[in-house]
């Protein structure tokens, strides 16, 4: 098959004025995210699921029912950690398999183990299989960071990305929370048979959708990669998407700085394998700081302990009401704040959203610790000290609320975001593996911290470190919020500083920017220059 080639005489000459709805340019992009939405809600079930099994597994009565299977606290604690121990294992190999294979195949593949992990938790007998089960849950779990962050970046508009990236964390949560409401009136086991159905749909789902431009460009398959964004944005024509094909094109075929000469498969400077020097300029390290930075501040400001150990920090603080039911709120206005992320920072962008949110934890959690510190909370609140006692619980609860509309959901749609074509895919595992070991040193030093600050300096630890993370925080972050992949590697490998301001998609704008300042050393036609450098100038 012959390949294209950038703009070919026959792409840029055959003008099509045929409009499409702004409903039927969302909604493939829509039904594509919401595929890979499918392997996220998965993971989430695979999070909620010890919750359930464990009390039946402890052999407790006032449970559902227990389980025929009785295991120790030893064996119980592995249960609840196995998973997220290998999580970061996954995470690192996600990216290094992700490239060769491609973002679909990867995300179809991923569903196997998962369908194999549920047959095993379910019939597994012996404490070696549920071991093996939830250790492929997080092992899993962490494979599919890369091609699913690294996907919808792909094949999203800017103006749509940060919205649409946001929806992954809601949907783990909201997987979480199917498990919660299943084991209210299943046993674990059937619960295990009954999740199976979710790989399968995502199976199904997403062969349906197309792979990735930039994957199919990076690999040479320009008209394959121009039928995928066909089908993207709206089942076009491909005179209708030249613009945005070129600029793909741009961005992932990189050609030496004096070569003028139109690319082609002989003249260009493919980026396909693996080169260890990437991983050491600024357009990896800056981005890869961020985010990691990012996936700190979410955790050591206190809510992946909050979450962790909510029924005893409920019943250490007396909440007025039952310490179950009260965690059961917490879990709501989680998945209440990220629906509110998705909503809101195609609006408001990343920025103010974000410190909205680590402001308000941390104010939540200073008032919370001098609470503590004034009614003398040491292990437990007197019994006699009720009239309070709706403070922190309600403060809590608040935080829980300003932490998913803004840091926590923010790591993850940055991984999409930040990081370049060469280094996307493997960037996305690490910078997921760190999220993840964060969390687990989050929670591991929680009793820690309390035997050495106590309660009241446990809580005023976390308002501080949110505090403190939003000022650094305040000059490191860009706002990102619909802007092209290649004005976000400009940023960082500091050609072209982006404005905190959103930008949203404007009427007649086409997806072509950055060509004035690429002009000479992108190695793109002239002619594709000179016919877009009137297009939208004040971008």
């Amino acid at each position: 098959m012959k390949k294209a080639q950038l703009g070919s005489p026959n792409d840029n000459n055959t003008s099509n004025n045929k409009k499409i709805t702004t409903f039927r340019k969302v909604f493939p992009q829509l039904f594509a995210v919401s595929a890979k939405n499918l392997l996220m809600l998965t993971y989430g079930l695979t999070i909620g699921i010890p919750t359930i099994a464990i009390p039946a597994l402890s052999g407790d009565t006032s449970k559902r029912s227990s389980d025929e299977l009785i295991l120790s606290k030893e064996q119980i604690s592995w249960i609840s950690s196995i998973n997220y121990i290998m999580v970061p294992i996954g995470c690192a190999l996600s990216g290094v398999c992700t490239q060769p294979l491609g973002r679909k195949k990867s995300m179809l593949l991923i569903n196997i183990p998962f369908i194999v992990a549920w047959l095993v938790l379910h019939y597994g007998r012996q404490v070696e299989f549920l071991y093996l089960g939830f250790a492929l849950t997080g092992f899993t779990g962490g494979f599919l960071e890369a091609p699913v962050l690294t996907y919808v970046a792909e094949i999203t508009q800017p103006h749509l990305r940060g919205m649409l990236a946001a929806t992954s964390s809601m949907s783990v949560i909201f997987g979480i929370f199917i498990q919660f409401l299943l084991g209210t009136f299943l046993n674990w086991r059937t619960i295990c048979l009954i999740n199976i159905s979710s790989p399968i749909i995502a199976i199904i789902s997403l062969t349906f959708i197309p792979e990735s431009p930039h994957w199919l460009i990076l690999k040479h398959r320009y008209d394959d990669a121009k039928a995928s964004l066909c089908w993207l944005r709206g089942w076009c024509e491909v005179d209708q998407i030249m613009d945005e094909y070129n600029e793909i094109y741009m961005t992932v075929h990189k050609v030496e700085p004096n070569d003028k000469t139109p690319q082609n498969d002989a003249t260009q400077k493919t980026v396909s394998r693996f080169n260890l020097s990437d991983y050491g300029k600024r357009t990896f390290l800056l981005p890869y700081f961020l985010v990691s930075f990012s996936f700190c501040l979410g955790h050591f400001s206190g809510m992946t302990t909050l979450q962790t150990y909510a029924v005893k920090i409920f019943d250490t603080l007396k909440a007025p009401i039952d310490k179950y039911y009260a965690t059961l709120i917490l879990g709501i206005v989680e998945l209440v704040g990220s629906l509110l992320c998705v909503i809101l920072v195609h609006y408001t962008g990343k920025r103010l959203i974000t410190f909205v949110s680590t402001i308000g934890c941390s104010c939540c959690f200073l008032i919370v610790g001098t609470y503590a510190y004034f009614l003398k909370i040491d292990t437990e609140l007197s019994e006699t000290i009720t009239q309070y006692n709706w403070i922190p619980t309600t403060l809590l609860i608040t935080s829980a609320f300003l932490s998913h509309i803004g840091i926590r959901l923010l790591p993850w749609i940055l991984i999409g975001e930040v990081f370049t074509n060469e280094t996307r895919s493997n960037a996305a595992g690490l910078a997921g593996g760190a999220g993840y070991i964060f969390g687990f040193l989050s929670n591991k030093t929680f009793f820690s911290m309390i035997n050495l600050l106590t309660w009241p300096g446990v809580f005023w630890f976390y308002g501080l470190f949110g505090l403190i993370g939003t000022i650094l925080l305040y000059f490191i972050l860009p706002e990102t919020e619909g802007k092209p992949l290649g004005e976000i590697e400009l940023h960082f490998a500091g050609v072209k500083k982006l404005r905190n301001s959103v930008r949203r998609k404007r009427k007649n704008e086409t997806s072509i920017t950055n060509l004035q300042g690429t002009k000479g050393i992108t190695g793109i036609p002239d002619k594709v220059i000179l016919e877009s450098e009137t297009v939208d100038s004040k971008l």
